[in-house]
């Protein structure tokens, strides 16, 4: 299973950015998916999650700013970010559980993709 991921970049604060990204190969199904991001000098947390039927979860820090969605036929998910801050600078990474073809189940990374939010 690979997970690819587009979108970021540099952005200045208040303003916006939309990642999508898209998982392939060998899938049966996934449940979660979502958006880690790592700070400088920092631990990677938990941005967001979408589950399999729409239920999501954020991290505090992001709520009422950050909206996650997925499209289950394509099996892309999608993080709109807006409102954006100068500590939502990260290098933000896509992640699925995924159950592939052969009934194994694995916890997939998509490559990290930077977000600056600076003026």
């Amino acid at each position: 299973v690979q997970l690819q991921a587009s979108g970021g970049g540099l952005v200045q604060p208040g303003g916006s950015l939309r990642f999508s990204c898209a998982a392939s190969g060998s899938i049966f199904g996934i449940n979660d998916m979502g958006w880690y991001r790592q700070a400088p000098g920092k631990q990677r947390e938990l941005v967001a999650s979408v589950g399999s039927v729409g239920n999501t979860n954020y991290v505090d820090s992001v709520k009422g700013r950050f909206t996650i969605s997925r499209d289950n036929a394509k099996n892309t998910v999608y993080l709109q970010m807006n409102s954006l801050k100068p500590e939502d600078t990260a290098l933000y990474y896509c992640n699925a559980h995924a159950i592939t073809y052969d009934r194994r189940r694995g916890n997939y990374w998509g490559q990290g993709t930077l977000v600056t939010v600076s003026s």
